[in-house]
């Protein structure tokens, strides 16, 4: 038996180690020094929520993101120092597009309209450079008007800005 000549074995790990090793070592394809590595980039529901509701919150005009109840359980989220930057966020994800679901609460004085179409420019103008992905729709939902002293609670904390 020659001592450099390979061993081959049939059985399944046998099999893995081939196929791991036929996936790193395939050629490049004359790929120059600047060529990008192949593969897939897997950008989650929840990331795309996020970039969304940051973007949202930037809003002059946006008092909180949420209905009612979101907002009960967000305020004791925010008390202990974990705040969900989703809350009133629902979004879908496709490979190349996405769309979402905002619903917000609007500071009375604010003009609705202007307020719900920059929240929808700036969700949509956010996802696209962050994200990636191209926004087919973002709905705007207003679930209430924030009228100061309705809340115990009315100071520069509650505030999303």
């Amino acid at each position: 038996m020659a001592e450099n000549a390979p061993v081959t074995t049939d059985t399944p790990a046998a099999r893995n180690v081939s196929q791991a090793a036929s996936r790193i070592n395939r050629p490049l394809g004359g790929r120059g020094p600047e060529a990008h590595a192949e593969g897939k980039t897997t950008i989650a529901d929840g990331v795309v929520a996020k970039v969304a509701g940051i973007a949202a919150r930037e809003v002059a005009g946006v008092y909180a993101l949420g209905g009612g109840g979101a907002r009960a359980f967000g305020a004791i989220r925010d008390a202990i120092n974990a705040t969900d930057l989703t809350q009133g966020v629902k979004v879908e994800v496709g490979e190349t597009q996405a769309a979402a679901d905002v619903t917000v609460v609007i500071e009375y004085g604010a003009q609705i309209q202007e307020v719900a179409d920059q929240v929808r420019a700036r969700v949509a103008g956010a996802i696209e450079r962050f994200v990636g992905l191209d926004v087919v729709e973002v709905n705007v939902d207003v679930n209430d008007v924030h009228v100061p002293g309705d809340d115990d609670h009315d100071d520069d904390e509650s505030r999303v800005h």
